[in-house]
């Protein structure tokens, strides 16, 4: 497997991406997939441990940096705008089609986590994409809006739409907007706040076991206005009759959402349950991610397929 750094144009932003190939022997272009990362993530995270054992199936796998993001383009930084991260999935598509080594008739979208989502969006309005697969599917707006688990009190996203206000505000009369950090200081601090699922996510993002120095881990304070409006899963229905794969955890708090999207599609539909698994688990823990890989060689070898 060979890895090339390349970018490409989305909406005017200059994306940076990997492109993982195949060492394997090939009669012809190849099946390909565009693989996005989680919120606040970076490509040389879980995005791109997926890329490369997915390349190591036999597809050419492009793994990115979302807009406003990692070593991408785009002002203001930390940005999280749905539409933009939509467009990036279809930016890479277009970017896949210009390769020799890639069949433009077989391409499929990986989302993991909030690019979950975004893919499943992205799938609805895009008809070049053949098959969409997820794993630890997260809507964004929805988890803003009622928390991991579903359960928060609608007074807590109403509080940071005031923050968000008072943010505009402030850059309004040229002042500092300040951002939205997305973890406290400490693992700790993060369970009292979101339990397990928040320790997991701080013991990724901010301490040894996945931490880059290219994920920012927070957001600019209009990210978070952009959530009131947005609601990607409302494309769902319109990737049937194309298939959809989603994975997610058996012991992920987040599975509601996947649930939601699997009851809106109207085409060929899994949910795939890791046993065992957290949502977080399937980020790095091989023992879970061999298992999700597995199923999405098998899925994408089958529906890719000439």
């Amino acid at each position: 497997m060979a890895m090339t750094r390349v970018s490409f144009d989305s909406a005017g932003i200059e994306i940076a991406a990997h492109l993982y190939t195949p060492d394997s022997p090939a009669v012809g272009p190849r099946p390909a997939l565009v693989v996005g990362h989680p919120g606040t993530g970076v490509k040389e995270q879980t995005s791109g441990t997926y890329a490369e054992l997915m390349a190591d199936r036999g597809f050419v796998t492009l793994a990115f940096d979302a807009a406003h993001q990692g070593e991408s383009g785009g002002l203001p930084r930390g940005l999280e705008d749905p539409a933009q991260r939509i467009e990036d999935f279809k930016a890479a598509v277009s970017f896949l089609t210009t390769r020799e080594e890639v069949d433009p008739a077989r391409i499929g979208l990986l989302g993991i986590c909030a690019s979950g989502g975004y893919s499943l969006a992205a799938t609805g309005g895009d008809h070049r994409v053949k098959a969409v697969a997820t794993v630890c599917t997260a809507e964004p707006a929805r988890q803003f809006r009622f928390g991991a688990d579903g359960s928060q009190d609608p007074a807590v996203f109403q509080a940071l739409l005031d923050a968000a206000a008072q943010a505009r505000s402030r850059a309004a009369r040229g002042e500092d907007p300040g951002v939205l950090t997305m973890f406290p200081g400490t693992a700790e601090e993060a369970g009292a706040l979101g339990g397990e699922h928040g320790i997991e996510g701080w013991e990724y993002y901010c301490g040894p076991r996945g931490h880059h120095e290219r994920s920012a881990k927070f957001l600019t304070w209009d990210s978070v206005d952009k959530m009131a409006s947005s609601d990607v899963f409302r494309a769902v229905p319109l990737i049937g009759p194309r298939p959809m794969l989603q994975i997610i955890g058996e012991r992920a708090v987040t599975a509601w959402m996947a649930i939601e999207a699997h009851q809106a599609a109207t085409g060929p539909k899994e949910l795939h349950r890791i046993p065992g698994a957290s949502h977080v688990d399937l980020y790095d823990k091989r023992e879970y991610i061999d298992q999700a890989v597995d199923k999405l060689a098998d899925y994408f070898t089958t529906h890719l397929d000439k």
